[in-house]
């Protein structure tokens, strides 16, 4: 049995992703990752996506893509597919500054899985998503085995390994290496949103 093509406004919403890191002018540690998992995603899986829900970082979503929107080009346009996948999305909070931080209050971070486990394309050898953090909040450090990029649609600070914080920038991009261990903070005056895809070279 053939495969279903994708809802339309996950492939445009994918497909902005693309032309957001392409025009991003991205290293090519980033560029490549990018052609991996685009390239698993030439072919889409059939799934069954959980119900939409929304936690109450997602307030902030509105501000976070309005500097997009600004910026213009490609990241304007991503910003503009994210308003209208939204609805179909599943947010979930995780702690913010503090691995405990109450999910409820104000340092919660929303994350949403795009493509990957429980995402609106539900599968496991590459994960597309977002997360929206606060504003003045840190996203606790962490890593993992996949490589993984970023692209920022919006100013906010990044640090991983031993590089220190830096400001990606609107449209912004980066490369982390497997298992390195990095975080990303939010500025006071607004909320931090970024896009994030990671590539697992074991699952085939």
């Amino acid at each position: 049995m053939a495969i279903q093509p994708r809802p339309q406004p996950l492939q445009a919403f994918l497909d902005a992703v693309k032309r957001g890191f392409d025009e991003a002018s991205p290293r090519e540690e980033t560029k490549a990752c990018l052609e991996r998992v685009f390239d698993r995603l030439r072919h889409p899986v059939e799934s069954s996506a959980p119900a939409p829900a929304r936690v109450p970082a997602t307030a902030f979503l509105e501000g976070a893509i309005g500097p997009a929107r600004e910026a213009g080009g490609a990241v304007a346009e991503l910003a503009d597919r994210l308003r209208q996948l939204d609805p179909f999305l599943f947010w979930r909070a995780r702690g913010g500054s503090e691995a405990e931080a109450d999910l409820s209050g104000p340092d919660a971070i929303a994350n949403a899985m795009v493509v990957g486990p429980n995402g609106v394309e539900d599968r496991k050898d590459v994960w597309v998503g977002l997360s929206l953090v606060p504003p003045g909040v840190r996203y606790p450090d962490h890593r993992h085995s996949p490589e993984e990029i970023y692209l920022f649609l919006t100013d906010g600070r990044f640090r991983h390994g031993e590089s220190g914080w830096f400001t990606p920038g609107i449209g912004g991009s980066l490369y982390n290496e497997p298992n390195i261990l990095h975080s990303m903070e939010a500025p006071p005056e607004g909320p931090l949103l970024a896009v994030w895809c990671l590539f697992d070279a074991r699952q085939q």
